[in-house]
């Protein structure tokens, strides 16, 4: 796994054609950024053209079936992803779990399917706002970790983690930097449980409000390997601006 900070963009459900411009911006100034891996997740019908189209940027999916093909009207497989063009798939987010009501098994089925399709994974975890009053978030969070993590030889290489509080997406609330370095923490422990020694190696992003105005001093945080951006990976000079940041938090 590489060491460098990792900036992934989360589109969600926008953009059409016109977007690839704002994706080739991206690309082509991420070449100016070598101490960044910078990535995109578009919607599953941009993926083969913003592939076709970005040539030093990955390109994911923001979500994946468990099956390889079938009788799923409606869903995308791994394969299928991998076969457009994607590098990684996102699976787990707060919106899938909370919208789609996907549990930690189903999340961890995805997983693997990725993994087998020959993708890199991004799994989402985190907690909801009551969850967070009640004291409970590290415990949440953890319990997440185990039932979702793929386990098996090889998987720490191609995964990664991305702590989404669900109460700061989109809402642009962003926690404490003293809670969003205990949570790393405590994910950093869980993984080297989990792994053992090749949970050192898997980068934990967070997400939730990630902006231009706060991604230095959250880039800044122990544990903190990159940013999982949403709404300000729509815009190449907002995202850019998260990029540079994490960026110039190595060259400090």
């Amino acid at each position: 796994m590489s060491n460098l900070p990792y900036i992934v963009g989360n589109w969600k459900m926008n953009g059409l054609r016109a977007m690839l411009t704002e994706a080739r911006a991206i690309d082509r100034s991420a070449a100016r950024y070598p101490k960044a891996q910078v990535a995109l997740a578009p919607p599953t019908t941009l993926i083969f053209r913003l592939r076709d189209a970005c040539a030093v940027i990955g390109v994911g999916g923001q979500d994946c079936h468990s099956e390889e093909s079938g009788a799923y009207t409606g869903d995308v497989s791994a394969a299928m992803l991998k076969d457009a063009g994607s590098d990684f798939t996102i699976v787990g987010h707060s919106e899938r779990r909370a919208i789609h009501g996907e549990t930690d098994s189903t999340v961890k089925a995805k997983a693997e399917a990725a993994l087998a399709a020959g993708l890199g994974v991004i799994v989402c975890v985190g907690e909801t706002e009551d969850e967070r009053d009640a004291g409970k978030a590290l415990k949440i969070v953890s319990k997440q970790l185990d039932g979702s993590l793929p386990k098996g030889e090889g998987v720490a290489e191609r995964l990664t983690v991305a702590y989404e509080p669900v109460w700061a997406i989109g809402t642009g609330r962003v926690p404490s930097i003293e809670d969003i370095a205990a949570m790393h923490q405590s994910i950093r422990k869980t993984l080297d449980k989990i792994y053992t020694d090749a949970g050192s190696d898997i980068r934990i992003l967070y997400g939730g409000s990630v902006k231009a105005d706060n991604a230095s001093e959250i880039l800044a945080v122990s544990e903190v390997g990159g940013a999982l951006v949403g709404g300000a990976s729509l815009s190449a000079e907002s995202f850019l601006a998260i990029v540079g940041a994490a960026c110039a938090e190595i060259d400090d």
